[in-house]
């Protein structure tokens, strides 16, 4: 059942502070979709690949897919044709599969680098050392993949009701966050996104320096 009252509210919560919403649908019928898109969204996150071709195909064209979910190179083809972001990048191998698919399709697929930064070992991304590796072997790179646009980065917080913790690890992200851009994109206006805070602790995030959030539960009730 999708909140619509909440849905109002928080649009101009966000407008308010200049953050974009990329509302969450995964297992989420087409129609809870819809609903939505009705009322003016036009970014939904996806966590896994077949759902979110399935659902892409049901419903309007100018929807902006947002992949969230890990990302195994070997599905890649499939949502390169349609996908307008990626949030999850976390490897070379990765980063140069999306630009051989997006060779292949002539268009440019914007990513977002995924920083670790909770506490959990189950949560993928890379640490700060492995950010600068890959933006070295970018850098280094750039011509070759010029199919790829890294817009940003983003991080999930720890599983965590310590809210001085979780504030800890977005503060942390956004330092990375102004680090990576001075270093390697400096006048690069692209390189603009902060993707972090979900339906727990989005507020936090926003006050920490996110300007884009992935919400899901609030809008669309628990999932099963």
């Amino acid at each position: 059942m999708v909140n619509k009252e909440f849905y109002l509210s928080i649009t101009e919560e966000l407008k308010a502070n200049d953050v974009s919403l990329v509302a969450v649908s995964k297992i989420k019928p087409a129609s809870d979709i819809k609903t939505l898109y009705e009322l003016g969204q036009r970014d939904f996150g996806e966590n896994y690949v077949q759902e979110m071709t399935e659902k892409a195909a049901l419903l309007p064209a100018d929807i902006r897919w947002h992949f969230i979910g890990h990302l195994q190179s070997n599905k890649v083809k499939y949502i390169v044709p349609f996908v307008y972001m990626i949030h999850g990048v976390d490897s070379f191998k990765l980063l140069g599969e999306i630009n051989r698919q997006a060779v292949k399709h002539n268009r440019s697929v914007r990513c977002l680098l995924q920083v670790h930064i909770a506490e959990e070992e189950t949560k993928f991304g890379l640490d700060e050392k492995e950010v600068i590796d890959l933006l070295e072997f970018y850098t280094a790179q750039k011509e070759q993949l010029g199919n790829v646009l890294i817009c940003g980065l983003m991080g999930m917080s720890s599983f965590s009701e310590d809210m001085d913790k979780v504030r800890a690890e977005f503060r942390k992200l956004k330092t990375i966050f102004e680090v990576i851009r001075k270093t390697y994109f400096l006048g690069d206006e692209y390189f603009s996104i902060l993707s972090m805070g979900m339906s727990g602790d989005y507020r936090i995030a926003i006050e920490e320096g996110s300007n884009m959030v992935r919400i899901g539960s609030l809008l669309f009730g628990k999932r099963a």
